[in-house]
């Protein structure tokens, strides 16, 4: 446990949470609603600074991150604990606990131990993934410094909740992230993830246009919930006029979890219909994930239809990439180290 980073006293020893887009109020003795964070006499501090609960060596496709690297390994980390209460959420077990009160579990791990075990491993970067790594941004900020330092990329993924003291103090540690748009209605992310909208749509423009990391969205489409033609307008619309064409969207389906049992798995044919909007508005790459048996993973060329990424799985082959650039028309192919 340390002192967080991030918050301001108030009176009579409550304090407000800068870190993310609740701004929690919270009195002595009480916790925010990440239900990591308690006010300790009037001092807010982290719960889960070191106390890693989930440590694995993923493919960088995994995140999903396409164009980032591509092929490469990814040493990803989380501690127990998140600011948004998804009643879909894939990784209940992980995130939710500390919002009902239950103890915060997790490995003891420091800073500088993850980065010499990335390095150890051969990874090429560090993922901050899994639950929500706004409300471990302590340990997150700290690790990335050193990741660094150590010649290795930073990753966030992220649902985008974030508060802009959060975005500004992260600034040059951060080289890529995926942020989870979970769709485009500020009752959906009222009722069904106890968050708001605007405040991830303002995120995504700084990420984009301000901060520069690399940027991929991903949009989990639920059945009923989420997939009307009018909201996957207006959301396709936003990806292409407000954060641009070139930004890669991951649509990914849906399977019952958590609190969240009554939808069905996602039709494909909705994923195809996702597809075929998000393309018609000039998104030049966009994905279908989670989704056995389809072909809409590979990396194709937006000028000459080359396939450039062969993707199977998890697994990645580079085929029609030099310096950026499509082999076969020369048309740059937005990413980062892509070959």
């Amino acid at each position: 446990m340390i002192e967080a980073r991030l918050w301001k006293p108030l009176r009579d020893g409550v304090v407000q949470c800068r870190l993310c887009s609740h701004y929690c109020t919270v009195k002595p003795g009480e916790r925010g609603q990440c239900g990591v964070r308690e006010n300790r006499g009037g001092a807010l501090f982290s719960l889960n600074y070191g106390k890693v609960a989930a440590v694995n060596l993923d493919p960088v496709e995994k995140k999903p991150l396409y164009h980032f690297q591509p092929g490469t390994m990814t040493f990803s980390l989380a501690t127990m604990g998140c600011n948004l209460a998804c009643t879909f959420c894939q990784n209940w077990s992980l995130s939710q606990p500390p919002r009902d009160g239950a103890p915060i579990r997790g490995q003891e791990a420091t800073p500088g131990e993850l980065a010499a075990e990335a390095v150890r491993l051969g990874a090429a970067s560090i993922s901050y993934t899994y639950s929500e790594p706004t409300i471990f941004f302590e340990l997150m900020q700290d690790t990335a410094r050193l990741a660094h330092e150590a010649g290795l990329k930073n990753i966030m993924v992220s649902n985008g909740f974030m508060s802009g003291e959060c975005l500004d103090a992260l600034g040059a540690d951060i080289d890529a992230i995926n942020v989870d748009l979970k769709c485009f209605t500020e009752e959906f992310y009222k009722d069904v993830s106890g968050a708001r909208l605007q405040p991830v749509l303002e995120n995504l423009k700084r990420i984009k246009h301000e901060l520069k990391w690399w940027l991929e969205v991903t949009t989990l489409l639920i059945p009923g919930r989420n997939d009307s033609p009018g909201e996957l307008d207006r959301l396709t619309d936003f990806l292409a006029n407000e954060i641009g064409t070139d930004t890669p969207w991951h649509i990914s389906r849906f399977h019952p979890d958590y609190r969240m049992t009554d939808a069905p798995p996602t039709p494909g044919g909705s994923l195809d219909t996702a597809y075929a909007m998000g393309k018609a508005k000039g998104l030049e790459y966009v994905y279908i994930g989670n989704m056995p048996g389809s072909n809409r993973q590979d990396t194709i060329c937006p000028g000459c239809g080359k396939e450039l990424i062969t993707r199977s799985g998890f697994s990645a082959r580079v085929r029609g990439i030099e310096n950026g650039k499509c082999r076969a028309c020369g048309r740059t192919i937005h990413g980062v180290d892509l070959g």
